[in-house]
């Protein structure tokens, strides 16, 4: 029996030191940092517009998850879909058929967004504007509504401005294109957010969205500014990923966040359960690389309104 203990323990060590032994250990102390955080929103809304004109790069998943994460964390987080597919809305667990009224509404229709708003099922604190399939016609009928770049954000500021109980985060979840409806959302919004793919063509048009960016504050919103990029769909096996990570960086060094999304069949799976991976898994690889963006993020403004302060 005692050699049979002896022989059952003696591959221990190298278990020990195998590169998926490495990987439970650094995910298990970084669930336990996690659950030491606190953190203190008492600042202003942040109103934050999640973009990138090329798709698949996470937009939505960002979007959704980051929400789930930041409400987890004590945030009162409102998530606006202006994508006419309602991702989104659904990975919320919000229903958006086409009788219920919607952001559509709100943009065409002026009605006020407190009418449209529902709360998540995930938590009290994760509220959303839901899409419907009526916003696919919105950007045509747009066109001729007149203040067409501005409703969202006289929308939203009266939403604001007519609650109780503060929101910490407002986050808008763009189509992929650069249409009336994102220009609604960079107008709406003080911060912008890029999910970026780690990938071959990951900076592809992003210098054509950065020029969008530049006519928006020129003309419509002088606010608006890229507070944070997200380096999504990450594989650290290969040395592409790392090359895409690091050209990045070092474009783009104080926006980039130090966390990166790894590629997860955790987060994949959790939108066919009209769940954010938080709710579906929240102790998957995903769900914390996501929880530790939200509180990278929630930290940075922070620091941003203390430098505020002291100036």
């Amino acid at each position: 029996m005692v050699q049979q203990s002896e022989n059952a323990n003696s591959p221990a060590p190298l278990l020990a030191d195998s590169p998926i032994a490495r990987e439970l250990a650094d995910l298990t102390t970084r669930r336990k940092a996690l659950a030491a955080v606190e953190i203190e929103f008492s600042g202003s809304t942040r109103v934050v517009t999640v973009s990138n004109q090329k798709g698949g790069v996470g937009k939505t998943t960002t979007t959704v998850n980051l929400a789930s994460a930041l409400a987890s964390v004590g945030a009162r987080v409102l998530v606006i879909d202006l994508d006419p597919q309602g991702n989104a809305s659904t990975a919320l667990g919000v229903p958006h058929t086409a009788d219920i009224p919607s952001i559509y509404d709100v943009l065409i229709d002026e009605f006020p967004l407190a009418d449209i708003v529902q709360v998540s099922p995930e938590s009290p604190r994760l509220l959303c504007a839901p899409s419907t399939i009526h916003l696919a016609g919105a950007e045509i009928e747009l066109v001729s509504q007149v203040a067409r770049e501005h409703r969202l954000r006289t929308a939203l500021d009266d939403y604001i401005g007519g609650l109780e109980e503060r929101l910490d985060f407002v986050l808008i979840d763009c189509p992929p294109s650069l249409g009336l409806l994102t220009i609604n959302a960079f107008t709406a919004a003080q911060e912008l957010l890029i999910p970026i793919q780690c990938e071959y063509y990951a900076l592809e048009g992003l210098s054509q969205l950065l020029g969008s960016v530049r006519m928006i504050q020129k003309h419509l919103n002088p606010n608006l500014h890229l507070s944070t990029i997200l380096l999504t769909m990450y594989d650290g096996r290969t040395r592409l990923a790392q090359q895409v990570a690091d050209e990045v960086r070092t474009h783009f060094p104080q926006e980039v966040l130090s966390t990166v999304i790894p590629r997860s069949v955790r987060v994949s799976e959790a939108p066919s359960f009209g769940q954010t991976v938080i709710a579906y898994d929240g102790q998957s690889a995903g769900a914390v690389a996501y929880r530790e963006a939200a509180v990278e993020i929630a930290r940075r403004g922070l620091k941003n309104t203390d430098n505020e302060g002291a100036h």
